[in-house]
């Protein structure tokens, strides 16, 4: 027995050598510095390769979070200075160590959202691959980071990391501590019991305790309600989920998924808009914890921290959840039945008035996320008229395939339960032609190759107006209001076109384009966005104005032809039938 306890010893003793220690402190939170040291024992190789990320989970494009890193330093175990060399503008090379580099960095940090990382006297919102360096070949070894709170501002530590003792928390991985964000501030926390675990729910925002109880209560709705669709939760490890809600003025306004946590920010609090205005982001993203956590896409794993993410599955991974979101809030009473209608026409319109499905289906503009998710660019680009976002697009052909199913006395909860059990449960990666299989075995073959050929292969709409007879709800367009065809704003110049103008609108056909400053309209001036709608609404479909503009200082004129406003309304029948009646209870009721 002594033996083995000294044998079992030397193993931990191991272990531990080879944990990767971070730590970090915040004494410069008010010009948004924080100064972090990592130590790294036991290093096998001449060289130590060390990054920061360049995105982060839950994004597709990249970040370059590199630039926010100074005065960085490295040592050995003696505290001698080592050489560093940079081989990319991400990297740090440390080489003549003897076994142990210690790293030594200022981080500048100024935007709080489910990307980035903000530090300032209000908190210190931490998004791991914002925040730390990591060396790929230490990958697999676990992690202890330290975290040094601020007591005068009477900071409080909230994550879904493994907390060890006082403000020591561990990861088991690289990958698991790169998807835990953390924050740290004066919150407030509620937590529930659901289905033996812990649902908790973190605070920091400058509401009252009332406020936190009302939005609280909507939240453990919501969660009934999303584990109502699966028949169950995921396992968190741990046995909890977190919320890491800030709303608080100085953020940016985002929600990012994690696998035993999220991220929500927003600027307004919960008195200003935000009881009602916040809880659609709930929704969203606790429902990843399902899809796209653990029900995930085969080319997104592994993850890649040095370069951008590209799926073909987003228009599921991200726009079946984005289906759901608006669901789950009516059935969760948060929404009203004609709210929860009413307000599925403005992403209809958008998707199905778009030009863009002409030149990509659902999977090539999924594949368009490396570009538009949260990317920057400084020259323009055309997305009016050729990106559809995938969490829109997806949420359009979730509706439509869960009443396809529903005619045929089935429901897309059930094939959610399908694609949960078959892959997500058993955290089985999956591909675009695996979703196509198990629709296939749940619906039909001849059910599934229609869905699939028709709308995810290729870019039809799905007639809609026979889909909503089955629930009583009705798709009107208006043949009497005209359509211009352009966005504009008041400017002091005149009333200015703010974005491209879409393919073959009226505008677009008599050449006007972004930029373009219009004078007059059949010689009147029409200062004010209010007179320019007002102007073009008394006009009939097929009447021509004639349009003064100002372009690169030049003035022009053209003949605009109004056509009919292309917008759906979409609305509760007035006198449903007793089934429609009970179809709709079926598909929008709690369950």
């Amino acid at each position: 027995m002594r033996h083995l306890f000294i044998l079992l010893l030397l193993i931990s003793i191991s272990l531990n050598a080879q944990t990767n220690q971070y730590q970090i402190s915040f004494d410069n939170a008010v010009h948004h510095e924080a100064k972090i040291k990592v130590s790294f024992p036991d290093i096998k190789s001449g060289k130590l390769h060390l990054r920061m990320s360049r995105t982060s989970p839950g994004r597709y494009a990249l970040h370059e979070f590199a630039k926010n890193v100074y005065g960085f330093k490295a040592t050995n175990s003696k505290g001698q200075p080592l050489t560093i060399t940079r081989p990319d503008p991400s990297s740090w090379i440390v080489s003549d160590h003897d076994g142990t580099v210690n790293i030594e960095y200022i981080l500048f940090a100024n935007r709080g959202d489910g990307t980035y990382s903000q530090i300032d006297e209000t908190h210190a919102h931490l998004n791991i691959p914002a925040t730390f360096v990591y060396a790929e070949d230490l990958k697999h070894r676990p992690i202890e980071v330290n975290f040094d709170v601020r007591d005068d501002l009477n900071w409080k530590i909230a994550t879904q990391l493994e907390k060890k003792s006082g403000h020591t928390y561990a990861a088991p991985d690289l990958y698991y501590f790169m998807d835990s964000p953390v924050e740290i501030s004066d919150h407030q926390i509620k937590e529930f019991e659901h289905q033996n675990q812990t649902i908790q729910f973190v605070l920091h925002h400058p509401g009252t305790e009332a406020e936190f109880d009302a939005y609280f209560n909507q939240v453990k709705e919501i969660v009934k309600q999303e584990a109502a669709v699966f028949n169950e939760l995921p396992q968190y490890d741990y046995g909890r989920y977190t919320f890491l809600a800030c709303y608080m003025p100085n953020v940016s306004g985002d929600g990012m998924e994690h696998r035993n946590s999220t991220i929500l920010t927003d600027v307004e609090s919960l008195a200003n808009g935000g009881m009602k205005g916040n809880i659609g982001t709930v929704a969203h993203e606790f429902f990843h914890g399902w899809n796209v956590e653990r029900l995930r896409p085969e080319d997104l794993e592994p993850f890649n921290f040095s370069e951008a993410n590209m799926s073909k599955a987003l228009w599921f991974a991200e726009g079946f959840t984005s289906y759901y979101t608006g669901l789950i809030l009516r059935r969760a009473n948060i929404l009203s039945e004609t709210e929860y209608i009413e307000g599925l026409a403005g992403t209809f319109n958008y998707v199905w008035n778009s030009p863009a499905t002409v030149y990509f289906n659902p999977i090539e503009m999924s594949m368009q996320a490396p570009f538009v998710d949260a990317a920057t660019s400084v020259d323009p680009v055309n997305r009016e008229n050729t990106f559809i976002s995938y969490y829109s697009y997806g949420s359009m052909l979730g509706l439509a395939l869960d009443l396809e199913l529903r005619l045929k006395q089935l429901n897309l909860d059930d094939f959610m339960k399908l694609m949960w059990n078959r892959y997500g449960k058993k955290e089985i990666a999956y591909s675009v032609q695996n979703i196509q299989q198990s629709l296939a075995t749940y619906a039909g073959t001849e059910f599934s190759k229609n869905f699939f050929n028709n709308y995810i292969y290729s870019s039809k709409r799905p007639d809609y107006t026979e889909l909503f007879k089955l629930i009583g709800v009705e798709l009107v367009q208006s043949k009497e209001e005209s359509y211009f065809g352009a966005s504009v704003t008041e400017t002091n110049e005149g009333l200015k076109i703010t974005k491209n103008t879409f393919k073959n609108s009226p505008a677009y056909n008599a050449g006007l384009d972004k930029g373009d400053i219009i004078q007059q309209i059949d010689g009147e001036a029409l200062n004010t966005t209010e007179s320019f709608k007002d102007y073009i609404s008394k006009q009939k479909p097929g009447a021509t104005v004639k349009v003064e503009f100002e372009r690169f200082g030049n003035l022009k004129t053209t003949l605009v032809i109004l056509v009919s406003n292309p917008e759906y309304k979409i609305r509760l029948t007035k006198n449903p039938s007793k089934e429609q009646l009970k179809n709709r209870k079926l598909w929008l009721d709690p369950k």
